[in-house]
């Protein structure tokens, strides 16, 4: 029976499907959403499709979100794309370079054993455009819009007993202040170095992790809230830490899951 092969990854229960770009159909869109679905499919937040390394990059990576969109980035997908790599070498290499669609990725290896990994990742320099007030139909809403490799918007919250789900959607759907969609992320400060996030996130609605919404919450902490860094970032899938110096670092976990073949 003809199928795909794919590798299942998760970083802090943000899971993504591995797949060699060879395999990239021509309805690429189509075929994302259908692997990635939760009950007819393998189930994921997004598919990795790899191809060889160039720029001097180990690997290139292409992220299509479970929706059938494409996207820039993804922090946690890209440490699984570390990890993949990585098993699949000699195991003697400490940095792996990872291209994505928001340049190159340096994944540093904290530790690894057998499937189970942990990364320092370059991310890059946050690009702060600045608070911004939304009107909702809850009432309005401020939050600090900025780009981490991808669009983020942090709104800080004294806690999560509200419909954030809904909130977060419909802040998503003001697209004449994000024409190219956004990732929303509701942050509660818990300590000094320490903060709680939920995440919306654009082509998957709520996920139980994001690396660059991590990031993005621990620089709006830093930035309007004088948290200070590194930042420990609890979600429900597990914590990450944010450093933030010049540029951001991410240190966070990733899991390789398993192997099969999607029947087409």
């Amino acid at each position: 029976m003809p199928g795909i092969p794919f590798t299942k990854a998760s970083a802090c229960g943000n899971d993504f499907l591995i797949i060699d770009g060879a395999h990239l159909p021509a309805d690429a869109a189509a075929f994302t959403r259908n692997i990635c679905d939760r009950h007819d499919g393998i189930g994921a937040d997004g598919v990795e499709w790899i191809f060889p390394g160039k720029e001097g990059a180990d690997v290139e990576c292409r992220l299509i979100n479970a929706d059938g969109s494409a996207a820039e980035v993804s922090g946690n997908g890209t440490r699984c794309v570390a990890a993949w790599w990585h098993s699949r070498q000699s195991g003697q290499q400490r940095v792996v370079n990872v291209l994505t669609g928001a340049g190159a990725k340096e994944c540093r290896v904290v530790s690894a054993a057998g499937t189970e990994y942990q990364f320092e990742m370059k991310i890059g320099v946050p690009q702060i455009a600045g608070e911004r007030k939304l009107a909702l139909s809850s009432g309005e809403v401020s939050g600090l819009q900025l780009n981490m490799g991808n669009p983020q918007f942090v709104v800080f919250v004294d806690n999560f007993d509200f419909p954030w789900q809904a909130r977060g959607a419909e802040i998503q759907a003001q697209s004449q202040h994000f024409p190219e969609g956004t990732n929303v992320d509701f942050v509660r400060v818990t300590g000094p170095d320490r903060i709680e996030a939920r995440f919306f996130e654009r082509g998957a609605g709520e996920t139980r992790s994001s690396g660059t919404g991590s990031c993005a919450s621990a620089v709006a902490a830093i930035h309007l809230r004088g948290v200070k860094s590194p930042v420990t970032v609890v979600a429900p899938g597990g914590s990450q830490e944010g450093r933030w110096e010049k540029e951001v670092f991410l240190t966070g976990p990733a899991r390789l899951i398993g192997e099969g073949t999607f029947f087409i």
